[in-house]
């Protein structure tokens, strides 16, 4: 059986996905797993041992679709769902089986805040477009692998929180200012991880302690930033990739909510057998929560209260629950 699988981005949403993959291997005899993603995303999957083949969305699609056609896939697995997939399964007319995106469910609840979403996580839901084959989830949580000739300086001999400072937009971070604040009440050696977008940001917050915090903002590759994420003691990130790719490796999580929330059902997930925790830093009562999917570049209300209010005393003393003697 030879199935293709279509997940174009982001970095979180691929993550998330995993456990399709995963499941679709391990449960499938003989089956060949093939991946569409855009070429951008090339680390998130590359070291994956569930997908065996690659294709990759550079620039024309109808060249991408040419390339699949060589191929006879069985089924096409559409974890993305938008006018490219679709354009994909028109070309190749083979059998579609596509997750659950709760559109509908999503405006409602990010525009009306009527929350009819289904209690299935978008990583259950993943897995559940594999049911006709007879795929189920394995409960193992999600997936994420560095290469082997992927290598970061050891950093803080007894440990260190790994700071997730980036997101793809405004509304799903804290502010600067609330970042000098919350590195200040946090007592334990500190690595800033972020894009160079955010370098300098890290730069500055790092000047407030040289020796205690270090910041890796824009020197680091996807794979580098994961691998000083799994090497950390405990991880606190705003709604963005680095949050899942920390679940993937287990890690004690602080998960900080913006514009988007858990009411979206794409919170941090773990094995079921999982030991370590997780915190969701989310104010509480607000009325306008979440406000969109992805989050906006500036409030729809104004007041930004889903950031500004966050109780960064409480995630400070999360920490300090979860920091345990080695």
């Amino acid at each position: 059986m030879r199935l293709l699988f279509i997940r174009f981005s982001a970095i979180g949403d691929i993550v998330l996905a995993s456990p399709a993959f995963r499941c679709a291997k391990e449960q499938l005899p003989g089956v060949e797993i093939h991946l569409v993603t855009k070429h951008s995303m090339r680390a998130v999957t590359e070291a994956n041992p569930y997908i065996d083949h690659f294709h990759y969305l550079a620039g024309d699609l109808g060249t991408l679709i040419s390339e699949l056609k060589a191929y006879k896939f069985d089924y096409i697995i559409d974890l993305h769902k938008n006018l490219r997939s679709f354009r994909i399964r028109a070309s190749l007319g083979v059998p579609v089986f596509a997750y659950d995106k709760l559109s509908v469910e999503k405006f409602l609840l990010t525009k009306f805040q009527i929350n009819r979403m289904p209690n299935r996580h978008i990583s259950l839901r993943s897995v559940d477009a594999l049911a006709p084959l007879g795929v189920v989830f394995d409960g193992k949580g999600l997936d994420y692998f560095i290469p082997e000739k992927v290598q970061v300086p050891a950093l803080f001999s007894a440990g260190y929180v790994a700071l997730v400072i980036g997101a793809s937009f405004a509304t799903k971070k804290l502010s600067l200012d609330s970042l000098k604040q919350l590195v200040k009440l946090i007592p334990h050696p500190i690595v800033l991880i972020g894009g160079p977008e955010e370098k300098a940001d890290g730069a500055e917050l790092a000047m407030l302690d040289p020796d205690r915090i270090v910041n890796t903002c824009g020197t680091y590759s996807l794979h580098e930033s994961a691998a000083l994420v799994r090497d950390a003691r405990i991880v606190i990130s705003h709604d963005t990739g680095m949050l899942y790719i920390a679940c993937a490796f287990e890690k004690n999580v602080i998960a900080i909510w913006g514009a988007t929330s858990p009411a979206l059902q794409v919170e941090p997930l773990m094995p079921e057998n999982a030991k370590t925790h997780v915190f969701q830093a989310i104010v509480p009562n607000l009325t306008c929560q979440p406000c969109s999917n992805f989050g906006t570049k500036t409030c729809p209300k104004g007041h930004f209260n889903c950031m500004k209010q966050q109780d960064l005393p409480e995630i400070a003393r999360q920490v300090g629950e979860m920091w345990q003697p080695t």
